[in-house]
């Protein structure tokens, strides 16, 4: 009964998270279009009043003319519209989420045993508690150092922005040698999300703030926070693709338990970008469909790079697992070809699987089959028998080789054509 009322909190959390991240993404691409969509006003009157800019539009049968003010309007009216909510929603949602799944099952869900790196194989679950905490702050500090020591004053942004990139690159490798893999993905996702709600409280709404004090005291608010609020507003919009793709990806096992996921992470990370390049350029009138072409062509890249090989490679098992023999290592093609009938199989699977893949799992930690997937007879096997290869090849099923699956186990289920 426990588990299944944490899975209902799972649902209801998830639900509560998506609703709050659809707002905020949806308010924030609004706005980076609004803002790039702006045309100096025709009118005189709105001339002499300071507007910088305008845009008609029309929508749900109504007409709509926004205007945006270049220094204070004569009159700040008192409601005015915030945007920070939404932001704290999602992170706030996310990061419950995240300790609900991943932090209380930590040995389950965020070790990596198959890590090259053996410190990181052999963390116990609170020590891996503990480095997602510290990487998840670690990437929001170290991105906000660069900004504050690279382009202090919104001047460099273009070396920044590369800066950024590396810095993406440097934390997809990490996280894929520290954490199990789909928690590498989300990790990852998760640093940017978390940069960019730490962006939202920490610069631009003080900074709003201090804005409409100044306007609201007769003053001249200070440039630099509007400028900060502004650059703080652009990361944020080419972090929203890449981070969406990232939170879905734990869906897609061929994606997270490859042995470059760290490079399928980055292109997909790219490629995001790129694309959400397109549609800001195009809101401010230039079409520049290069962009767009170039992230599709990083998604094909790293669609080639983690197509499944033809020699049924098969990851490292557990460091908890018993070490491969030399036979199982090597396997040669007459063991590849007896790799066993679907009943033999299906025998492994029986004993490593079914625990949790069961109408009814016998494992604690769930309340139904793992992605709905059923492995209880040989019929329901075949149905699945290539998603269940893939996974138990690559080494991420069974997860953290709870049920001690051998490496020669792993071989005749990569090697067994139904």
């Amino acid at each position: 009964m426990e588990a299944y009322f944490l899975d209902f909190a799972n649902l209801l959390l998830r639900w509560l998270h998506v609703i709050a991240a659809v707002a905020w993404i949806g308010e924030s691409i609004y706005f980076v279009m609004l803002d790039n969509g702006l045309r100096p006003p025709k009118a005189a009157e709105d001339k002499n009043k300071g507007v910088f800019g305008e845009m008609w539009a029309v929508h749900g049968g109504g007409f709509y003319h926004n205007q945006k003010y270049a220094s204070a309007p004569e009159k700040l009216p008192e409601d005015l519209h915030w945007s920070f909510w939404k932001a704290y929603t999602t992170w706030l949602s996310g990061f419950g989420l995240f300790m609900l799944l991943y932090m209380a099952n930590p040995s389950f869900y965020l070790v990596n045993p198959n890590s090259s790196w053996e410190w990181a194989a052999n963390l116990s679950g609170w020590q891996a508690n503990a480095v997602a905490l510290v990487f998840l702050l670690g990437g929001w500090v170290v991105y906000n150092e660069m900004c504050k020591r690279i382009s202090p004053n919104m001047e460099r942004d273009g070396i920044l922005s590369i800066g950024v990139a590396v810095l993406m690159v440097v934390v997809a490798y990490l996280s894929t040698h520290i954490f199990a893999g789909r928690a590498a993905f989300l990790l990852t996702g998760a640093v940017m999300a978390t940069a960019m709600s730490a962006n939202v409280f920490f610069w631009i709404i003080p900074g709003q703030r201090r804005m409409v004090k100044a306007m609201k005291a007769g003053e001249t608010p200070n440039p630099i926070d509007g400028k900060r609020g502004k650059q703080r507003s652009v990361h944020n919009t080419y972090f929203t693709l890449p981070v969406v793709l990232l939170m879905l990806s734990n869906h897609y096992s061929f994606t997270y338990t490859h042995e470059l996921s760290w490079l399928i992470m980055v292109l997909f990370i790219f490629a995001g970008a790129l694309i959400r390049q397109f549609f800001v350029l195009m809101h401010a009138g230039h079409t520049k469909p290069a962009y767009p072409a170039a992230g599709v062509a990083l998604i094909l890249v790293a669609v080639w790079i983690g197509a499944p090989s033809n020699n049924n490679g098969v990851a490292t098992a557990s460091t908890e697992a018993p070490a491969a023999s030399g036979e199982a290592a090597a396997a040669s093609d007459d063991t590849v070809a007896a790799a066993g009938s679907v009943g033999e199989i299906h025998a492994i699977i029986e004993q490593r699987c079914v625990s949790c893949h069961a109408q009814n799992p016998e494992h604690q930690g769930f309340t139904a089959a793992p992605a709905g997937v059923i492995l209880e007879t040989e019929d329901q096997l075949l149905r699945q028998a290539d998603q269940v290869k893939q996974v138990i090849a690559s080494g991420y099923m069974p997860l953290g080789n709870l049920t001690q699956m051998t490496d020669e186990e792993r071989q005749r289920v990569a090697s067994w054509t139904p």
